[in-house]
């Protein structure tokens, strides 16, 4: 019979500019320090609205308002709704996925921290996350030198290994954001679709460890 892993990996597949994640990623941060040591967590990019090239429609902006409500009413942050008077705003998150891909190779353990300040750059503080400059100005508070991260951001092999990230997310399943998966000899099994609190999470991921140690995977 196999060991189970003494340290369990889950994957949070998420989007810098996804309105749910920012509402789950404090969800997750709490999970990481009520489990320190005792589980990994990896982010995973999703792509959402990654190549979009044609201004949010006013039907667009209707629904996108309408989540951001139901966000702050299930998790009481804050959003800056002056978003919602730009003209010709075009909601495309390849730059930041890709920010947040340099992210994950020089500062590994600050990922999630960075993700959290980029959504709330974005949802709180209206910081226009699709400009590169803006991004950095959030990046540079985790100790990323201007130089290396444009180095890496503008690469050919970072906008490869972003393609690659986004193909792993649709491979697994992972069609909506926030996805959270735990790591298995078989491959990812999916804990939970969509936002959810902290106890249900843990719920979920203590069944699936039980599993795990009792099928030997």
């Amino acid at each position: 019979m196999t060991t189970a892993p003494q340290t369990p990996t889950i994957l949070y597949v998420t989007n810098p500019m996804c309105a749910w994640c920012y509402g789950f990623t404090p969800v997750m941060r709490r999970l990481r320090a009520l489990w320190h040591g005792r589980l990994n967590i990896k982010i995973l990019i999703g792509d959402m609205q990654a190549y979009a090239t044609e201004p949010l429609l006013a039907s667009e902006k209707e629904r996108l308002a309408v989540s951001w409500h139901r966000v702050q009413q299930r998790v009481n942050l804050p959003f800056d709704y002056r978003f919602f008077l730009k003209r010709y705003f075009v909601y495309h998150t390849e730059p930041v996925c890709r920010a947040l891909l340099v992210v994950k190779l020089l500062r590994p353990v600050l990922t999630l921290e960075v993700l959290r300040a980029l959504h709330s750059a974005f949802f709180a503080d209206g910081l226009d996350l699709t400009n590169p400059d803006n991004i950095y100005q959030v990046v540079k508070l985790f100790g990323i030198s201007e130089n290396l991260f444009f180095a890496l951001y503008e690469s050919d092999e970072i906008m490869e290994q972003l393609e690659e990230e986004f193909k792993l997310a649709e491979r697994i399943g992972a069609t909506s954001f926030p996805s959270v998966y735990l790591e298995t000899q078989r491959g990812p099994e999916l804990l939970v679709k969509g936002f959810c609190d902290l106890d249900f999470l843990e719920d979920k991921l203590l069944q699936h460890l039980q599993f795990s140690r009792v099928s030997g995977y």
